[in-house]
C-alpha cells in the first residue's frame, strides 16, 4: 500500500506533504533530518495520511493536496 501524508513542524508549524510505502520510517527519517527539504526545520508531527492502491494513485493524490495547500480544503484535511 502507498500512503500520501502531511507533516507539520513543531519549529515552525510548516506543512510537508510527500507520498510513501512506510510511514512510520518516513516521518522518522525527516525527525533525523536525513529528508533534504525538511532537514534542521522539525521536529515533525503526523497530521494526516491516506492509502491508496497504488504509486500512481499516490502521487497523483499528492500532486493534488499541494495545489489545495493554503484553502479551505487543505485546512479541512488536517484538521480531520
Amino acid at each position: 500500500m502507498y500512503y500520501v501524508y502531511i507533516i507539520q513542524s513543531t519549529k515552525n508549524n510548516r506543512y510537508y506533504i510527500g507520498s510513501t510505502t512506510g510511514i512510520e520510517k518516513r516521518l522518522a527519517e525527516h525527525n533525523k533530518n536525513q529528508v533534504k527539504l525538511t532537514r534542521r526545520k522539525g521536529p515533525y508531527v503526523l497530521v494526516y495520511r491516506e492509502g491508496l492502491g497504488t504509486k500512481t494513485e499516490a502521487l497523483k493524490r499528492e500532486h493534488e493536496i499541494k495545489k489545495y495547500k493554503g484553502n479551505k480544503r487543505f485546512q479541512e484535511l488536517v484538521n480531520k
